[in-house]
């Protein structure tokens, strides 16, 4: 793992991936969203609305996915000290940001048919809403120190005690009375929906997770790069 956190080895040895990760991505989405919108059968209460649910489901799930690796590359630079840990920390943020927006604003379209509200105050929407609140104050935060590295620390800090958010995202619907439906697919005691809806959601969300890590490594590369391309401008202010 110490290897991984040089920058330039780092960038060797997952670069050449990004291709395979972009097509792979690419596959998966195109199949996803095409078994949910036209091979997955309507469900007998929701009718067609449940598609909404392809996209929406595997959305949320990205976003506590993003966020719990925020917070264990903020948890690994807090303790080993790796720059590179900071910067996979920081380039993950906007990623999150956006899939929890995905999963808000798909949530609203599939909640007004079937509540009536495009909104509710109900414990799931509002500890998710809190979660991309947290997201966008994390992509603030280092830009309100001067130094750098005093920003990284800082925003890792809030990232590691934001963690606690996910447990009441995924139990709020538990612990509290809410609009919103239990957890279907992810249960101890096994999914409650048919395979044929099951499938499409594990598709999408495959996609999505390949789309974050692609999108991921563009950002922490052009972060290096950037880096490197500052030190080398102070280094030619100084000489």
């Amino acid at each position: 793992m110490h290897v991984l956190a040089n920058p330039g080895k780092f960038l060797r040895i997952f670069g050449p991936l990004l291709p395979w990760l972009s097509l792979i991505a690419l596959a998966l989405i195109a199949v996803g969203l095409y078994a949910g919108l036209f091979l997955a059968p309507p469900d007998y209460q929701q009718g067609e609305t449940v598609r909404i649910m392809y996209v929406h489901v595997p959305a949320a799930w990205m976003a506590l996915f993003v966020y719990a690796t925020v917070a264990a590359a903020s948890a690994a630079g807090l303790i080993w000290h790796h720059s590179l840990a900071f910067v996979i920390a920081q380039a993950a943020v906007p990623i999150g940001a956006t899939f929890t927006f995905l999963a808000l604003v798909t949530g609203s379209f599939w909640g007004k048919p079937m509540w009536g509200a495009w909104w509710v105050w109900d414990g799931r929407l509002t500890s998710v809403l809190l979660l991309f609140f947290l997201y966008l104050g994390l992509m603030a935060l280092p830009e309100a120190f001067d130094k750098r590295e005093r920003g990284q620390r800082m925003t890792a800090i809030l990232s590691v005690i934001g963690v606690v958010l996910l447990p009441i995202v995924k139990f709020s619907v538990d612990w509290w009375a809410t609009l919103h439906q239990p957890a279907s697919v992810l249960r101890f005691d096994g999914p409650t929906i048919h395979e044929s809806q099951i499938w499409p959601l594990f598709v999408m969300a495959g996609g999505f997770a390949f789309y974050c890590f692609a999108v991921l490594l563009v950002r922490v590369k052009q972060q290096i790069l950037e880096t490197r391309l500052r030190r080398l401008q102070l280094a030619s202010a100084d000489a």
